[in-house]
């Protein structure tokens, strides 16, 4: 009985979110997820020490935001708002990406980043400024810290009888 009781309370809690709060939720880890799976896919020892410094400065830089400003949430849950956390850590990912192996490769992860911060706002956790400045922190610390990978450009390749990927490499 303990265990089915246990079993309602978290089903309601699960279920007390909206859809597009659940995705923001996924996004917001699994693109950085995505994003340093890449470097270690590719060997890339370098990319991932530059994303192990962007992500930590954007992360640090947004909680240290959060915790010192002590912005009311629309909802009025916390003052834990300003900036958000989850724009931050998905923009961090999709930045890195672009940054790190090409705007091609940062689209899709960037339109997802784009869905967390709306799913952000939808749900009312955060303001439009909110969800902006997450946004601009993680740019920011990929700006800095992210360089372009050994000027190599993958590209996908889909015509009627071909799929594959094309590389080319500047030295």
């Amino acid at each position: 009985m303990k265990n089915l009781f246990m079993l309602l309370i978290l089903s309601n809690l699960l279920f007390a979110k909206s859809n597009s709060e659940i995705l923001g939720d996924i996004f917001s880890i699994a693109i950085p997820v995505g994003a340093y799976g890449t470097s270690l896919y590719l060997d890339d020892k370098e990319g991932q020490m530059q994303f192990y410094k962007s992500y930590a400065t954007s992360m640090a830089t947004t909680y240290l935001l959060k915790y010192t400003l002590r912005e009311k949430r629309p909802d009025s849950d916390n003052k834990d708002s300003f900036p958000s956390g989850h724009t931050s850590s998905a923009f961090a990912g999709a930045s890195f990406l672009h940054m790190r192996y090409s705007l091609e490769k940062g689209i899709i992860p960037y339109l997802a980043a784009i869905f967390t911060a709306y799913s952000r706002v939808d749900s009312n956790k955060h303001h439009t400024s909110d969800v902006v400045a997450g946004a601009i922190i993680s740019m920011l610390s990929s700006y800095y810290f992210v360089t372009p990978y050994k000027n190599l450009h993958i590209t996908p390749i889909y015509k009627n009888d071909f799929k594959g990927l094309s590389f080319n490499y500047k030295w």
